[in-house]
């Protein structure tokens, strides 16, 4: 189970992921990450320095909307990301594809790029 909670910072938004990303629970982050887009968001971090597992599932998620993220010009940075589930996204390539950093300020400045 996951629970997953937005914020906003300045002209960043937050998503931050507690707990396990499985097929269940997957659509919540979905959703989190279309709301941020329907919301005309442009920079979108997520926190997941509390997400003790991720399935394929959840991975697919951020995959799923690279494409969207490039033709509306969206940033999307990860941080937090355990050693096991980092594993997992080095594993598949993942780290090639999307931008991860280690802490929140980080992913902020990951933006003046």
């Amino acid at each position: 189970m996951a629970d997953i909670t937005t914020e906003k910072i300045d002209d960043i938004h937050l998503i931050k992921v507690d707990g396990e990303i499985d097929a269940g629970s997957s659509i919540y982050l979905d959703d989190a990450i279309k709301s941020a887009m329907e919301q005309g968001e442009k920079k979108i971090i997520v926190d997941l320095s509390r997400l003790d597992y991720i399935s394929s599932a959840g991975l697919g998620v951020f995959i799923s909307h690279l494409d969207e993220f490039k033709l509306k010009e969206i940033k999307l940075t990860l941080f937090g990301i355990n050693e096991t589930v980092r594993q997992v996204f080095e594993i598949l390539g993942l780290e090639k594809l999307l931008t991860i950093v280690e802490n929140k300020e980080g992913a902020i400045s990951s933006f003046n790029e």
